[in-house]
């Protein structure tokens, strides 16, 4: 788990991983440290409800396709538990269109593909935070991607 601190005047905002292959949890957790983003990691969906029922990030990234429970039991795992769903998830999958319309039918926040263009994430991770933080009016600050 990578920990990135901003000054004492802010909290970063709380990034949740769930992937099942470490080099995308890795390449994720790069992108989002160098914006000032804590995150948090998952080998899979159950451990990774697991961690968004503990932790309460602020933010989810699930892979669609996991062992254990995939992306789309995860996602539905946390909108029927009061302590995750609101929290904002992304769908994100090695499958560019196919699932598209499916996941934000069924209420992903957004939905990413794979490969990960670092501006397109962190613009997405910061839009969604923003929404959420004016929508809850509270929470800890968030990153703006920019160093």
């Amino acid at each position: 788990m990578a920990k990135c601190h901003a000054g004492p005047e802010s909290m970063p905002s709380r990034i949740l991983i769930a992937d099942d292959y470490e080099d995308n949890r890795e390449l994720l957790r790069l992108m989002l440290a160098v914006a000032k983003y804590d995150v948090l990691e998952a080998a899979n969906g159950q451990d990774c409800l697991k961690l968004a029922i503990s932790e309460q990030p602020d933010l989810i990234l699930i892979d669609l396709s996991m062992p254990v429970l995939d992306g789309w039991g995860l996602f539905a795992a946390l909108k029927s538990n009061e302590r995750t769903a609101r929290i904002p998830c992304v769908a994100v999958t090695a499958y560019p269109e196919s699932d598209r319309n499916k996941a934000l039918d069924r209420g992903f926040s957004a939905y990413l593909t794979k490969p990960f263009r670092s501006g397109e994430l962190l613009e997405t991770v910061r839009d969604l935070l923003e929404k959420r933080r004016a929508r809850d009016g509270s929470g800890p600050d968030f990153a703006d991607g920019h160093n």
